[in-house]
């Protein structure tokens, strides 16, 4: 067994961390760039980008409209709920 099979030091397992997320990486790369020169060759390629697109934008605006929309205040509904029933009393 070698030292790296044994854990080795506290740098040297850094360096085997970062070396082994550096090929992981190239890995990923590879297989990306292999997947794209295959969408590139394709004859409906304008259709896919418009597709993409128009997903972004929903997931944009649903992502928006899950960080943007406050919900009301408590007390702010229950106020104009007081106020509501009091003017239905009113009228009545």
């Amino acid at each position: 067994m070698t030292r790296a099979e044994n854990g080795g030091g506290p740098g040297e397992r850094t360096v085997l961390m970062v070396v082994g997320l550096a090929d992981l990486a190239v890995d990923t790369l590879g297989t990306t760039v292999g997947t794209l020169r295959s969408l590139l060759g394709r004859s409906d390629m304008p259709e896919l980008a418009a597709d993409a697109k128009s997903d972004l934008r929903a997931r944009g605006r649903l992502a928006l409209d899950r960080y943007t929309t406050v919900p009301p205040a408590y007390l702010e509904v229950l106020a104009r709920h007081a106020v509501a029933r009091r003017a239905a009393d009113r009228d009545a």
